[in-house]
């Protein structure tokens, strides 16, 4: 059975928006009713996507945007509270993959992955919490993964980053003790997302 849980109302900003689970979640949020801030780097994406759910109704503002740049993600929320005039939830989504193992010493690719997938989250709560402090609410939703659970060959680093997001995650729930800011951690399994660089 499947929630038909209106949106309408609320005021959400994802990252990462441009294909895969980001890509989904804005449609989910668009057809819901939810307004939306949309950010990428790959801008010419994130256009198709916001034009094709303004055709369905959706209010959308985009941002071409980096997470690995925290004032593109500080910018990105500006955005948002400037359109709407709040940000009701930040979705971190935004994530990188580049499988080998070790020994390969893939030091580039390391450094990649820990700059999207952990730093870009940590620009997200950098940017947003100030805003859900001054409002009262917030709420970060943010996908982790079943990698960070379970490690298997060829997929340290990126399991790394991935228990570190969930540690931080962690960490900014139970520091949340004011009940301003909510905290939701999503961990998939695999998935058919365009995350390898």
């Amino acid at each position: 059975m499947e929630l038909n849980l209106s949106l309408s109302g609320k005021h959400a900003l994802v990252c990462g928006a441009s294909s895969g689970i980001g890509e989904a979640t804005a449609t989910l949020l668009g057809a819901r009713g939810a307004r939306m801030a949309l950010g990428a780097r790959r801008t010419d994406r994130l256009a198709t996507l916001a034009d094709e759910l303004r055709t369905r109704g959706a209010e959308v503002v985009t941002v071409g945007m980096d997470v690995r740049v925290a004032q593109d993600v500080t910018r990105l929320v500006d955005a948002a509270v400037e359109a709407f005039g709040r940000l009701d939830v930040l979705v971190g989504n935004a994530g990188i993959s580049s499988l080998g193992p070790l020994a390969d010493g893939q030091v580039t690719e390391w450094d990649a992955m820990i700059d999207v997938n952990l730093r870009g989250v940590l620009h997200g709560i950098a940017a947003a919490a100030t805003v859900f402090r001054q409002q009262g609410h917030g709420h970060f939703v943010t996908t982790v993964s079943t990698a960070g659970l379970k490690i298997v060959p060829d997929m340290g680093v990126y399991a790394a980053t991935k228990n570190a997001v969930r540690t931080v995650m962690e960490a900014l729930r139970q520091e949340s003790t004011d009940g301003a800011i909510r905290v939701t951690s999503i961990s998939p399994g695999f998935v058919r997302a365009e995350i390898d660089r």
